[in-house]
């Protein structure tokens, strides 16, 4: 297990050296003063998030933890390399695959894989996304195994949500702290917001000099909500539900005390699915009738736009390192996980006698749901996934069980070492790829858990990428 602080002899690594001196000066209980501390101005922010089946309530805080995840600067940018790599070659996995389908016809992936895929929509075929950019924010997982060994576990381009946090993190930590700030070159994150009404703004249609910007949200209810109007707020734009738009002569335009204004581009944080029910669900109450047309017009701009879930299923992440080859014609700077794809009857096979060494996940699945991890599942529970991949292989993909790195994290008795991952936020626009040093570093609170995410009771850290 590798720990990103610590040496096995349990000398400090150097990038966290200056850390370490700072905590060891502090008085005893300090850390746990300022925690209660954070928890407070937490709730009076009002960041909440659900936990599906949680006894105590489906709204909760967002544990947040004092111990910053610490990244040197040099590892980060070989991160950031890759990362722009990876999502520059979905991007035009995206583009070819709903226009020529040149990656499908020289069998890089199978057709089936992607035209028979749940999240394919017909209705983008040969539909011309400005710049040919489908997803403008992006949201890709990491782990990190070893010294400067780091994986992509999943990528994320439908509406990759937890940038708010990212932010929120960073401020309370300045609020806490802000010697331990004035001590480190720690890059900073706060432009987000700036960033992203930028890459939206240039997504544009027709080239309009001043575009209108929106966040669409699913309203109050919806369990990102608070990161929906977060984001309105900081790039100082409308927050918007679908009964609020109407859509006449194929344009899009906001219902406003002033009479009618024309919207250009919408950041919809709606699936799908509820867009438009003149396409997709007849019974949705979220979305905005008329709102293909609108899009097909090329008179408005979706963020991420329509289909972009083919590219980041499960199904097809194991081809992404092909993708990279196949469209920039280089070597994937980033490595995938080494997958299973259980629809492939050799590799069934395998996984069927190995379900106790491995983790398999439903390729439509999210959340940390609708998996199996092996090492810590019962053997009912193996039984049961067992039957579940006999019945519909093509449902699920499996890998072996990483050794996910941990970080020192407080803990009821004291600070202990918990798993950590890392969801950077990548922006793509029409000027390049772009995004802010670091991300949000999720952290599976319970020991020994591998499941970070906080639909499941996961934490979150602040990521510093700070000088080497």
């Amino acid at each position: 297990m590798f720990d990103e602080m610590l040496l096995e002899n349990g000398t400090v690594r150097p990038h966290y050296a200056g850390f370490d001196r700072w905590k060891s000066s502090r008085e005893s209980g300090f850390l746990e003063s300022k925690k209660a501390e954070a928890d407070h101005l937490f709730r009076q922010v009002g960041i909440t998030f659900s936990v599906y089946g949680d006894d105590v309530g489906t709204e909760r805080l967002i544990p947040f933890d004092l111990v910053p995840r610490i990244i040197p600067a040099s590892q980060w940018a070989r991160l950031e390399k890759g990362l722009a790599q990876r999502v520059q070659a979905l991007n035009l996995f995206l583009k070819d695959v709903y226009g020529r389908g040149d990656i499908l016809r020289a069998g890089i992936i199978p057709a089936n894989r992607v035209l028979g895929n749940a999240q394919f929509r017909k209705e983008m075929l040969e539909l011309n996304v400005p710049s040919g950019i489908y997803s403008m924010i992006a949201g890709i997982d990491l782990v990190c195994v070893g010294e400067d060994e780091w994986y992509v576990l999943e990528d994320n381009l439908r509406v990759p949500s937890g940038v708010s946090y990212m932010l929120e993190n960073r401020k309370m930590m300045m609020r806490l702290f802000p010697d331990l700030f004035s001590a480190h070159r720690i890059a900073p994150v706060a432009h987000y917001p700036d960033l992203l009404l930028e890459t939206l703004r240039q997504g544009a249609p027709d080239a309009q000099e001043d575009p209108t910007v929106v966040v669409l949200t699913p309203g109050l209810y919806n369990s990102a909500y608070f990161e929906h109007a977060f984001l309105a707020q900081q790039m100082g734009v409308e927050l918007v539900e679908g009964k609020d738009l109407i859509v006449e002569d194929d344009t899009v335009y906001m219902q406003t005390t002033h009479g009618k204004k024309r919207v250009d581009v919408i950041y919809r944080r709606i699936d799908d699915d509820y867009l438009d029910p003149e396409v997709f669900n007849a019974d949705s109450m979220l979305g905005v009738r008329g709102l293909m047309r609108a899009y097909r017009a090329g008179r408005v701009t979706l963020a991420n736009a329509v289909g972009t879930g083919v590219a980041d299923d499960k199904s097809i992440y194991p081809y992404v390192p092909d993708m990279i080859r196949f469209y920039l014609g280089q070597e994937p700077i980033l490595h995938n996980v080494p997958t299973h794809i259980c629809s492939e009857a050799d590799s069934l096979s395998y996984v069927l006698d190995n379900l106790e060494k491995l983790v398999v996940k439903e390729v439509h699945g999210a959340g940390g749901y609708g998996m199996l991890i092996g090492p810590s599942a019962s053997k009912a529970e193996i039984a049961e996934f067992r039957a579940k991949l006999i019945a519909q292989p093509d449902a699920y993909i499996a890998q072996p069980t990483l050794s996910l790195s941990t970080c020192p994290t407080m803990v009821e008795k004291g600070i202990a070492p918990r798993h950590i991952d890392l969801r950077p936020f990548v922006l793509t626009s029409p000027s390049g790829v772009r995004m802010v040093p670091g991300g949000l570093t999720r952290v599976a609170l319970q020991e020994g858990s591998l499941v970070v995410n906080s639909s499941q009771g996961g934490g979150t850290k602040d990521t510093w990428v700070a000088a080497d």
